[in-house]
């Protein structure tokens, strides 16, 4: 077996895995356990930007970041959270006389999009995060093997491996099976044609994004936790700007769910959160 053949093999059964997980998160559909996950996937992408970036003292992103998502479970609109955070990060820095640009970066990228990520089933329900992932899976898979067999014309410098045969063919098969999910789950047919197509070419330049931090910091993954596949950023960077441009469409057409917080709804969150934590203790 080729080298060629074994990264591909890792490639195929690091994808299949994932798959897995999340058909499982989806059917279990418990916001602690996806809150969990996708902390968990935040954590993991804060630490690769933080380690691209080259940043020495990260304590504070990572006590920002990680009271930003505990507020979150609790918030409905998470993403709203990011600007309030900002503003806390911007004036102690202004109050030390010392704006470190760098160190803000983390909170816009990649916390500010996983809270976009978080609003679908939060705001909208579980089936727009799996219309998401559907939609941006399709597209980066399609991406790859077609740039692999019939791409030869390059689509950006900053990723000269990328194509436009590729991109093309990422985008059409985002768009259609985009499309078929968004009707099973009700949403007129012009709507999801327009949102499958804006969220696919999103999660193009999601990756292509990611791909310029990768060159700035002179690596060829952000990480290497998923065989085959590089860091977490590697494989979440396409949702990343997707979920941005998905809940902005969403709400502009006034699709889905939105939730509304009160007292009565927290208290079952919390209720419902240490039962959780009391199964799992010993």
């Amino acid at each position: 077996m080729g080298i060629n053949d074994f990264t591909h093999q890792k490639r195929l059964i690091t994808g299949v895995a994932l798959l897995v997980a999340a058909l499982i998160v989806v059917w279990l559909n418990w916001a602690f356990v996806t809150w969990a996950i996708l902390g968990a996937i935040l954590g993991a992408a804060l630490y690769e930007t933080v380690k691209m970036l080259k940043i020495e003292d990260p304590v504070m992103i990572y006590i920002y970041a990680g009271a930003a998502w505990i507020l979150a479970y609790f918030c409905p609109h998470p993403q709203s959270i990011v600007f309030g955070l900002l503003v806390l990060a911007v004036s102690s820095m202004v109050f030390k006389n010392s704006v470190d640009y760098k160190s803000l970066f983390p909170l816009v990228y990649p916390l500010a999009p996983m809270l976009f990520v978080l609003s679908l089933p939060q705001d909208f329900g579980m089936a727009y995060l799996v219309w998401l992932v559907f939609i941006v899976g399709i597209t980066d898979t399609a991406a790859f093997y077609a740039g692999k067999t019939i791409g030869s014309t390059p689509f950006s410098p900053i990723s000269p491996k990328k194509t436009w045969e590729g991109v093309y063919s990422g985008l059409v098969s985002g768009v259609i099976i985009g499309v078929i999910v968004g009707i099973i789950i009700d949403v007129d047919f012009l709507a999801a044609l327009f949102i499958s197509l804006l969220v696919s070419a999103a999660s193009v330049f999601g990756d292509l994004f990611e791909s310029y931090l990768k060159r700035g910091a002179g690596v060829k993954d952000s990480g290497n936790i998923l065989p085959g596949h590089g860091g977490i950023l590697d494989r979440a960077d396409g949702y990343l700007f997707g979920a941005i441009v998905m809940v902005v469409l969403l709400n502009l057409f006034h699709i889905g769910i939105t939730n509304s917080v009160d007292i009565t709804s927290t208290i079952q969150m919390l209720e419902d959160t240490a039962e959780i934590l009391k199964q799992w203790s010993f």
